[in-house]
């Protein structure tokens, strides 16, 4: 297996100057600083850019899913600017081909020898814009860099860079010219969000910041890729019980056995849904999480991987209402109080969005 060195040197963003990264600096303040640099963009919608952070820090990847021109690409934008790190947009597009995502082998004549030229995967973050506008084979180029973070061509794995997340964007409201995400691509996606629209305030504050030029412009990194790696590996240390453990097991399950839904869970939402719970917790400040965690996240996490039955979806029930519903009919385990060791971004359980998705 090939380990693929820095995008950067092959076309990707080039290294950059990062603001307020002192060696000593805690790693709970590095993610403050990034939650701080998105929201400077993102105007009142602090739990969007929380959940974002969520699923960076739990190693995932993030389907922003909306009705157009509520800040979709701008939130993946200014989440990718904020860290000094490789980064990629990719146009989805109809004519968009698999190679372009990849890459592709490409016979030199001086060297008498195929050269690999490497897609827009490579990189630390890549931004997939309205996902759902390529045709499913050039979505199906996506499904082994996201499960397994590598990139076969031609009998050759290449690795692709850490950290690495997927922000893809989608519009659910327009069917012409789009192929819906298949269950295989949507089950890879950690979480999915609706932006949502401002609130009165927010828009207004939106009108001042963004009226002149777009903040985007003036937005720096304050973060480096190394820390990001640092901050992942330890919420892999987050305590999880097993009683929580268990929890989120049963709920998982009872989508599965749900006569209102045709397809349930798989077993790695339920992998998801831990790891996401444990990112929660160490933001929350804990070195341990509990079942507010899962509760917290189990709409944003499971949702999307549903598929209500005919019935149903005649009767207006959504992926959403069931998991709300099967929340209320989960018994909550009991948890003995332990003691928080992260310490640095308070004790509160962080608000998650639980609204679906605007659909008209």
């Amino acid at each position: 297996m090939s380990t693929y060195d820095d995008p950067a040197s092959h076309g990707g963003a080039p290294a950059r100057a990062y603001a307020g990264a002192g060696a000593g600096d805690d790693l709970t303040a590095t993610v403050e600083r990034v939650r701080a640099s998105v929201e400077s963009v993102i105007e009142g919608k602090p739990e969007v850019v929380r959940l974002a952070l969520t699923v960076l820090l739990a190693e995932g990847h993030l389907l922003l899913e909306d009705v157009p021109g509520v800040g979709k690409t701008m939130l993946a934008k200014a989440l990718a600017r904020s860290i000094d790190c490789s980064v990629r947009r990719i146009q989805f597009t109809p004519d968009l081909l698999p190679s372009d995502i990849t890459g592709v082998s490409i016979w030199d004549q001086q060297r008498r020898d195929f050269e690999f030229k490497p897609g827009a995967i490579f990189a630390q973050i890549v931004i997939g814009d309205e996902i759902n506008r390529a045709s499913p084979k050039t979505q199906s180029a996506l499904l082994e860099s996201m499960e397994e973070r590598q990139v076969t061509i031609d009998g050759q794995t290449y690795e692709l860079p850490s950290p690495f997340m997927v922000v893809a964007t989608q519009n659910p409201v327009e069917m012409e010219g789009t192929y819906p995400l298949p269950e295989a691509q949507r089950d890879r996606f950690m979480a999915r969000v609706s932006v949502g629209y401002p609130s009165v305030e927010a828009e207004l504050r939106m009108l001042d910041v963004h009226g002149g030029v777009s903040p985007l412009e003036d937005l720096r990194p304050v973060a480096h890729a190394h820390e990001i790696v640092k901050l992942t590996e330890a919420v892999r240390e987050v305590h999880v019980s097993e009683a929580v453990r268990r929890y989120a097991v049963e709920l998982v399950a009872a989508t599965r056995n749900h006569p209102d839904l045709r397809l349930g869970a798989s077993p790695r939402a339920t992998l998801h849904l831990l790891r996401a719970a444990k990112a929660s917790a160490a933001l929350a400040g804990r070195e341990y999480a509990l079942p507010d965690d899962v509760q917290a996240l189990a709409v944003a996490v499971l949702a999307h991987r549903l598929l209500p039955t005919a019935q149903a979806q005649l009767n207006r029930r959504t992926a959403e209402q069931v998991v709300l519903e099967i929340l209320q009919h989960t018994s909550v385990p009991a948890v003995p109080g332990q003691q928080s060791g992260f310490g640095g971004l308070g004790r509160t359980i962080p608000a998650y969005p639980q609204q679906p998705p605007r659909r008209l």
